[in-house]
């Protein structure tokens, strides 16, 4: 069988059936048509009969075409993956390139009048799949963990870094796909395993976990591929509490996940709870909020349910079950926990609505290391501590033209996480000043001699006042 998706995979490269290649293609009117379903602008750039435009049509845009020459359409059909009738071919499964090199397969996209979804259902890769994998760390490890692989996408961005690599999922038909699509990326020896949870992988350690899971928070589970039937939210904060077990010493954990915004109720907590109790560092980020109706109505659009018979049915008993808990919003965002060694944990909660820079898993161990950092920082400490400005940072001020002093600043990270922060006039003259080589002490008595304040005072303040700016990454801590 791995003969068949080499020989298939020489062909799709061949004709440039890559993710730059249907992309110059499509142009950009098509690509954003077919984000909104609409695939007539993309049939009109593929008319023209040549092979990427065919295997266009084929593979993603899933209608009938003459088979191309060299397609093994017998093998693939024998495979499950195509059928023919008449010389004409059909393909039964979305099959795209990735942004690694490789291609992803998967159950065809349901579009609004397709029949409805099946229950194992495998979706394809989109824009959780590419955020998910956009997160992780770069870091190499030994042994790495997808849990809930789905269509296997992950595992085209683990290849490359991790030696041993398993992938879980309780849908069979999703292992079943994704087999394929590792074995056309030229990913050979994942072990896969089918099973719900960590249940596949009791008694085992791994050095990275990583999981898109089924988030969905719904009345009831009907689609495998987005829904645990889990009550409420409690799949995302089993699986957080669950998650330190399997690390391994040093080990990381990240996952996106929903979480619910109930009145009365300070999400922080809510999710904050979860990671409590687990004996690892943690970051929470939520990236989006979406109100209840909102919600409902992305997951019926998302199952082509928008127009069907039951449609109102189905929304009017989701928002009624979501109003029966007070449910005000629901939260999207990134869990990540790494397994420290610390007896003294901690965990960090906070919105972030600003555009990142990508890739987050570049420097994502340096986001953990900050927030570790400034939670053991000691006052006692605080004096002799070297601290360097993180790069790309700016500052702003804002005030009346001609005023001595300004009545705002703020520094400004123009690289990482892009945060902001307003800083007194003390923040303001360290970071002009601090560059790793003196110690915090030193430097803030000639900050208090310049500005007429008092040495001590200062540095009585300057833990309340320094350690923020450590946790967000404003200043790093030299150990030069």
């Amino acid at each position: 069988m791995n003969d068949l998706f080499d020989r298939l995979r020489e062909l799709l490269l061949d004709a440039g059936y890559t993710i730059d290649g249907v992309r110059e293609r499509l142009g950009e009117v098509a690509a954003t048509a077919l984000s909104r379903e609409e695939t007539v602008p993309a049939l009109r750039a593929t008319r023209d009969g040549d092979p990427l435009g065919t295997l266009i049509r084929l593979w993603w845009l899933g209608v009938p075409v003459d088979a191309p020459a060299g397609l093994p359409v017998a093998e693939l059909a024998a495979a499950g993956l195509v059928t023919s009738d008449g010389g004409r071919v059909v393909s039964t499964v979305h099959l795209q390139p990735w942004e690694t090199g490789g291609y992803v397969v998967s159950d065809r996209k349901v579009r609004p009048g397709d029949p409805a979804l099946r229950p194992d259902h495998v979706v394809g890769a989109g824009g959780a799949s590419a955020n998910l994998a956009q997160l992780v760390t770069r870091r190499p490890v030994e042994r790495a963990l997808d849990l809930g692989t789905g269509c296997g996408v992950q595992v085209l961005h683990l290849a490359g870094r991790a030696r041993e690599i398993v992938a879980t999922d309780v849908n069979p038909r999703a292992l079943e796909l994704a087999r394929i699509g590792w074995a056309l990326s030229g990913i050979r020896d994942v072990d896969a395993r089918e099973g719900s949870l960590f249940e596949p992988v009791a008694g085992e350690r791994f050095d990275l976990v990583v999981s898109n899971p089924p988030f969905v928070i719904s009345p009831a589970g009907r689609f495998t591929y987005r829904e645990s039937g889990f009550e409420a939210d409690g799949f995302c904060r089993d699986l957080v509490r669950q998650a330190p077990r399997f690390l391994a010493p040093g080990g990381t954990c990240q996952l996106l996940a929903n979480w619910l915004h109930v009145r009365g109720e300070d999400w922080r907590d809510r999710v904050g709870g979860w990671l409590t109790g687990t004996g690892c560092d943690g970051w929470v980020v939520q990236r989006d909020v979406q109100d209840p109706a909102e919600y409902v109505e992305l997951w019926l659009r998302d199952a082509a349910e928008q127009g069907t018979a039951r449609y109102r049915e189905l929304y009017d008993g989701w928002l009624g079950w979501l109003e029966s808990m007070d449910v005000t919003g629901i939260g999207f965002g990134w869990i990540t926990l790494h397994d420290s060694g610390t007896l003294d944990p901690v965990v960090r909660v906070e919105e972030l609505g600003q555009r990142v820079e990508l890739p987050v898993g570049g420097y994502v161990d340096e986001v953990l290391g900050s927030i570790a950092a400034a939670h053991r920082l000691s006052g006692a400490e605080l004096p002799g501590v070297r601290l360097a400005l993180a790069e790309g940072v700016l500052e702003e001020r804002i005030g009346p033209p001609g005023a001595e002093d300004p009545s705002q600043i703020t520094l400004r990270q123009t690289r990482g996480l892009r945060r902001t922060a307003r800083v007194g006039t003390v923040e303001a003259a360290l970071a002009g000043v601090c560059d790793g080589d003196y110690p915090l002490g030193p430097l803030l008595a000639a900050i208090a001699e310049l500005t007429g304040e008092d040495a001590d005072d200062l540095l009585a303040k300057a833990p309340e006042a320094i350690r923020p700016l450590v946790a967000e990454g404003f200043f790093h801590i030299s150990t030069g």
